[in-house]
């Protein structure tokens, strides 16, 4: 799929307003919601192996918060499947500022979490803890691809790609001073993609992308040597160390190393109850959470790997096929913008676990265990059915046969 075969996209389609009050009737897709409870489903087997023994007096903790936080985000995803996402695009700026404003609050509220040095990346409530990086990126999604459609008969002058990458990059640099390195990609990757789908030129995605190289290459390699740190010393660290992670003996290192020594052991069906000695002996860091696929393949082995990614093929295929389907422009970038965060995660995610990207805190969407990121996901998932269901209705107002 080439940035000229969708720039077409860039001429809003508007959609019949009128009969698409019954969609509200219209069922949800049902591969999109087999593969979101499949996933959680396989969040609770695994949460159950690699949280056992995090607190004695309570094995189950993990497990029960973690149910709670899916039976939730699921409520609230059906929910938001019978909201019309079209008016989202009029709250462009509310949204935009409650973005900016709810990663300032955890830059002054926020508390450190386990796993960083110097974090403030959530704000502690009675039931559970707030990360306005997670919900940050579908606010981002949201106001970027109002923003998108509101200027989609300019996208090819710089001057809007330019307002586009500013409009990320603000906030992705208020996450990374949190210190969140991962969350701070991901919305430049929303960003990158919105602009792809969109229709901007090549010349400016590959200056974009040349851009990206020559800002890490400053950043990892330039300033450094300069005596200038733009990054923590650890992030430096993970940055770097997945290229010869045999080579050095720091924290990343170590935790790479474990998490392939997990993977591997499972082997084909994986061990059994008892035997997950990598994860249950805690040799590898944060196995509930950034590490939670060394934890699938170490009790599941292959087959429950191959499962979890099948899984996530689906999620993202569907999510790709409601890109294509949708009722309008909007539609259409917020989906994409989905697919760009889901994608972006999972491969980082499930690459740090096998070596071969290096380790940056992103976690793995419905898998690894957190409420932000699982309700957060859950209501982006909400409103890719909310893109399918009003998608549906306008081609059957059209007179066309929908199929799955």
């Amino acid at each position: 799929m080439s940035a000229s075969s969708l720039s077409p996209i860039a001429a809003e389609r508007q959609a019949p307003a009128r009969g698409l009050a019954g969609s509200a009737r219209l069922p949800l897709d049902p591969l999109l919601t087999l593969a979101v409870i499949g996933l959680g489903v396989c969040s609770i087997l695994t949460l159950r192996v690699a949280t056992r023994d995090l607190i004695p007096s309570d094995p189950h903790y993990y497990i029960k918060r973690q149910a709670i936080y899916l039976v939730v985000g699921f409520v609230a995803m059906v929910a938001l499947s019978r909201f019309d996402y079209a008016r989202l695009r009029r709250l462009m700026y509310p949204i935009y500022g409650a973005l900016i404003l709810s990663i300032l609050a955890v830059l002054a509220l926020g508390r450190e979490i386990k796993g960083s040095v110097h974090s403030t990346r959530a704000i502690n409530f009675p039931l559970f803890s707030f990360q306005a990086s997670e919900l940050g990126k579908l606010l981002l999604i949201v106001a970027l691809s109002a923003f998108v459609v509101g200027r989609s008969r300019r996208l090819r002058e710089l001057d809007t790609t330019a307002r586009v990458l500013i409009l990320a990059l603000v906030p992705s640099m208020l996450v990374i001073l949190q210190p969140d390195l991962g969350s701070g990609l991901v919305y430049m990757a929303i960003a990158f993609m919105l602009l792809f789908v969109a229709g901007t030129s090549w010349k400016q995605l590959v200056g974009l992308v040349a851009l990206v190289i020559v800002s890490g290459a400053i950043v990892l390699v330039a300033a450094p040597a300069v005596g200038v740190h733009v990054l923590k010393p650890y992030q430096e660290e993970r940055l770097t160390v997945f290229l010869n992670p045999s080579g050095s003996t720091g924290e990343g290192a170590y935790q790479q190393l474990q998490s392939k020594v997990a993977i591997g052991s499972g082997q084909k069906t994986g061990r059994g109850g008892g035997e997950s000695t990598q994860i249950e002996g805690k040799y590898v860091p944060e196995g509930e959470t950034d590490f939670v696929f060394a934890a699938v393949g170490e009790r599941y082995g292959f087959v429950g790997a191959a499962l979890v990614l099948s899984l996530y093929a689906l999620l993202i295929w569907r999510t790709l096929r409601i890109l294509t389907m949708s009722k309008d422009l909007f539609g259409s970038l917020v989906a994409a913008g989905v697919l760009a965060m889901l994608m972006f995660q999972v491969f980082v995610n499930v690459g740090m676990a096998v070596g071969i990207m290096p380790i940056t805190g992103v976690t793995l969407p419905l898998m690894s265990y957190g409420g932000s990121s699982v309700i957060t996901t859950l209501l982006a998932v909400g409103l890719l059915q909310s893109i399918y269901v009003q998608g549906r209705a306008s081609q059957a107002l059209k007179g066309r046969v929908v199929r799955h």
